[in-house]
């Protein structure tokens, strides 16, 4: 039986994955967002990276950190070279390149 139940679920699960994704492609009339929405839209990536960054930073087994972290002087090194740099390869590199020594290194 819980093995019909799970078939089911799977289909209907793709189901309306398929339809969710083909609804912009049924409609006949070109379709557009508004343009609040394509703004809003542009600080996704940087708001979801933010959600998983941030917590790893500030956060170790649920509890904030006390004092200062090897992921601390990270996000402050990758912080610093993206803003004179504006490059996300170089603001990750600075970040592990200050991380990694004082993590492997130091045993932070």
């Amino acid at each position: 039986m819980s093995d019909l139940w799970t078939l089911a679920v799977i289909v209907g699960l793709a189901a309306v994955t398929v339809v969710a994704r083909s609804f912009f492609f049924i409609s006949s009339r070109p379709w557009a967002l508004p343009r609040w929405a394509e703004r809003g839209l542009q600080y996704a990536p940087i708001a979801a990276l933010a959600a998983v960054v941030v917590p790893e930073v500030v956060m170790s087994q649920g509890q904030l950190i006390q004092g200062w972290d090897a992921r601390v002087f990270g996000a402050l090194a990758g912080g610093a070279v993206f803003f004179w740099r504006r490059s996300v390869l170089a603001t990750i590199a600075a970040g592990m390149a200050v991380y990694l020594p004082l993590h492997l290194g130091l045993g932070w």
